[in-house]
């Protein structure tokens, strides 16, 4: 065999090993932790006041002017019953973008703290429980355990399709995404 033919077989083995990974971005909600798909990821910011919306349910905190598209902005951990937190300088909004039907969605998400990228086996994801878990489980994809952690990851499409967010969702019609 040469040297060449080494190479491409060495770069073969390296693409399918890429291909069985997946990068999460994960963040914290209270003591749980999760994770989202890191391509979903538009980007993360620090908290800052929103502008509220009325008639909207307590976990709908209002919407941000994000470079001329109105993004509305959604608190996890109220969403997902896990109480009220104070907003600290480690509150982030990860900014997410969803595909719902043939439209491409933007949201913010309201987390805890972000904690770091992780790479992940996708043969290591298992299926989300029946129980047990704080988050309903229509939104999780799947669970994977990390440095002896239990990371949730969650459907971005179905986080974003939450009930009364559709309406806020369509201040934003951003159908050239």
């Amino acid at each position: 065999m040469s040297q060449n033919d080494e190479m491409k077989d060495t770069e073969q083995a390296e693409k399918r090993v890429l291909a069985d990974q997946s990068q999460f971005l994960s963040f914290t909600l209270g003591t749980e932790e999760y994770g989202v798909d890191i391509l979903r990821v538009q980007e993360i910011r620090s908290w800052e006041p929103v502008s509220r919306i009325p008639n909207v349910p307590h976990y709908e905190k209002g919407v941000v002017n994000l470079r001329g598209s109105i993004v509305p902005i959604i608190d996890l951990r109220e969403r997902f019953d896990l109480g009220r937190s104070q907003y600290t300088p480690l509150t982030v909004v990860v900014v997410l973008q969803a595909r719902i039907g043939e439209k491409s969605r933007v949201m913010g998400v309201v987390v805890d703290a972000v904690s770091d990228v992780i790479d992940v086996d996708k043969k290591s994801i298992q299926s989300s429980p029946n129980f047990g878990a704080k988050v309903s489980t229509e939104f999780i994809n799947g669970l994977v355990s990390i440095n002896q952690r239990m990371v949730m990851l969650l459907d971005v499409d179905k986080l974003l399709k939450l009930d009364g967010v559709d309406s806020l969702m369509g201040m934003n019609d951003d159908d050239e995404n």
